[in-house]
């Protein structure tokens, strides 16, 4: 039976998940570096071991409320060959997850990055394809400021 390895995290009261695989590393998150001119969900730059990567607020990218708490992460992920650094309120597990309890995603949802909803015991997480966060014009504007 195949399984996949996933990485969980919260935005407000919800649980999310993406596949460890496209995740690079975990980083406590302080402030980024704002820039002109970018979408109101981007937080700005950082630099990491010298490398500038941008920086999302996913809360704000996925319209919903913010959080005020102070002690987030940020997950640097790669997509499109390009690092970037999601903001999440909290990363709270790594676990395995059968593909036979995952399923896919409702069809209200319409929006691409939702690639399913995974279902561990009484929890329901919405499993997130980080490739799908972006569209094309978006991409390219991330990737001008990294």
């Amino acid at each position: 039976m195949a399984e996949e390895q996933l990485v969980l995290f919260s935005l407000g009261n919800e649980e999310y998940a993406i596949s460890i695989s496209q995740v690079k590393e975990i980083i406590q998150y302080k402030d980024a570096t704002k820039l002109p001119n970018t979408p109101e969900y981007m937080e700005g730059i950082i630099s990491l071991r010298g490398k500038i990567i941008p920086v999302i607020d996913l809360a704000r990218r996925l319209n919903l409320a913010a959080t005020k708490l102070n002690d987030k992460r940020a997950l640097i992920i790669e997509t499109a060959g390009q690092d970037i650094g999601i903001v999440v309120d909290e990363v709270t597990e790594v676990i395995r997850l059968q593909d036979s309890a995952i399923e896919p995603s409702p069809a209200a949802t319409g929006n691409g990055y939702i690639r399913g909803i995974g279902k561990e015991g009484n929890r329901l997480l919405i499993l997130l394809d980080v490739d799908k966060l972006f569209g094309e014009e978006e991409l390219q504007e991330l990737l001008k400021t990294g």
